[in-house]
């Protein structure tokens, strides 16, 4: 496991990645689009065979090359599937921007258990579920939904909540507030 894979992965696994400019797939695709050139991106898609200019693949476990953090944002009755493949294919680094568990029912809360375990077990480093994702205005990292990047600051920013986090990210958009990493 290693954090710093969180914030300046050489290769990234998008799983849920689209072309559809309406689902969260694309939004996390296409900010890591717009950064460091000599990332890999290996988008996911069981629909698609290209995503933004980049080949699509149907499983992670297609992609011959390591994978330094895998970003989930599908279905939730999916993720434990999905969890397994990384598990597989050894990332050690998980984002889940996924809904759909412990926020919505007890069907979710199991879910979430079942993920976190594979976790566990795989020692894979787990950010999620149900989050906003990451950002580092340093590397040039976006691993997240949100429409803009805040500036480059000294100040880093964690919140559990998706929520706060989100109207805090807006506030510093907008008021020209930088930060060094943001973390949902």
């Amino acid at each position: 496991m290693n954090l710093n894979n969180f914030f300046n992965p050489s290769s990234i696994a998008i799983v849920g990645a689209s072309s559809d400019k309406n689902k969260v797939g694309y939004a996390v695709m296409a900010n890591l689009s717009l950064g460091v050139a000599s990332r890999k991106l290996f988008p996911i898609s069981i629909d698609e065979s290209e995503i933004l200019g980049h080949k699509a693949y149907k499983s992670i476990k297609e992609i011959s090359e390591n994978i330094d953090l895998a970003v989930i944002a599908v279905r939730a009755d999916i993720v434990p599937n999905i969890m397994r493949d990384c598990a597989e294919k050894k990332i050690g680094n998980v984002i889940i921007i996924s809904a759909g568990f412990k926020e919505m029912n007890e069907a979710g809360a199991k879910l979430e258990e079942e993920v976190a375990k594979i976790a566990r077990e795989n020692n894979i480093a787990l950010l999620g579920p149900n989050c906003l994702g990451i950002i580092d205005t340093h590397t040039n990292f976006n691993a997240s939904f949100a429409p803009s990047t805040p500036p480059k600051g000294h100040t880093a920013f964690i919140s559990q909540s998706g929520a706060l986090g989100t109207a805090i990210l807006d506030k510093a958009i907008s008021t020209n507030i930088g930060f060094s990493k943001f973390i949902s």
